[in-house]
């Protein structure tokens, strides 16, 4: 599993030429002119156009859906939880080809705002399975504690359950971005002539992987470890402070 990681990073190094299969010698040119190729550097700022604004429509709807579904009874809500996990199910080949076809019977243009679109649709069911299962384990009676101390609906909501829930929504914002940066296959059904960094890559390929897309995808997965880190680290000082002040 981690040798295509290793293979990346360490041809990132490579001095290339036309292609980047052959291992050549060493270089830090690739480091220095990663946007030497402008094509790399527009799709990596496509997909995280894409990806962010994916990630923050998806969160906040998702988040809103979760807490509905679980805190308040109406018609249908059964059937609306269904439908949420459909997408999920769903083989991102039935549901990218399905959304494209959409597009085109609609006459709507393809570009980055229908993969955004797209995107939205697949992670808003993400975020409301991850959310959901933190605000059913939420003790409700710390916000009636607020409601007790005279807090308004919005002050319980903003000092209360937000801070609680924001665990969980973090943990969904981050797998949303995952899932939208990397997705290829819905994207290639409606980016039409736009293109992200999954999609560069795939048509690449087939003449050679420019060196500057091995050095994007090293130093995305370093950040994620670095992410992961410190988080790890936050939160065991957090709980080191916490014994302590106990």
């Amino acid at each position: 599993m981690l040798i295509p990681i290793v293979y990346t990073i360490v041809f990132s190094f490579n001095d290339a030429r036309r292609t980047n299969i052959v291992w050549r010698g060493f270089t830090l040119d690739n480091w220095l002119g990663i946007c030497d190729d402008a094509r790399v550097c527009e799709a990596f700022g496509n997909s995280i156009l894409v990806g962010v604004t994916a990630t923050l429509v998806a969160t906040i709807l998702g988040t809103m859906i979760a807490i509905a579904i679980v805190r308040y009874t109406f018609r249908f809500r059964t059937l609306v939880t269904v439908l949420l996990f459909l997408p999920m199910a769903t083989p991102e080949v039935v549901l990218g080809s399905g959304l494209g076809s959409q597009f085109v019977n609609l006459g709507v243009e393809r570009g980055l705002w229908t993969v955004i679109v797209a995107h939205i649709m697949f992670c808003i069911s993400f975020v409301v399975v991850t959310v959901r299962a933190r605000v059913a384990s939420l003790d409700p009676s710390l916000e009636e504690a607020g409601r007790d101390l005279y807090a308004s609906p919005a002050q319980v909501f903003w000092r209360v359950t937000l801070p609680l829930l924001m665990p969980g929504i973090l943990a969904a914002a981050l797998l949303c971005f995952a899932l939208s940066f990397d997705d290829f296959i819905i994207t290639n059904f409606v980016s039409g002539n736009a293109e992200t960094f999954p999609k560069f890559v795939y048509v690449a390929a087939s003449r050679g992987i420019p060196p500057q897309a091995n050095v994007i995808a090293s130093a995305v997965f370093v950040l994620a470890i670095l992410i992961v880190l410190i988080a790890q680290l936050s939160a065991g000082f957090r709980r080191r402070r916490l014994a302590k002040s106990g």
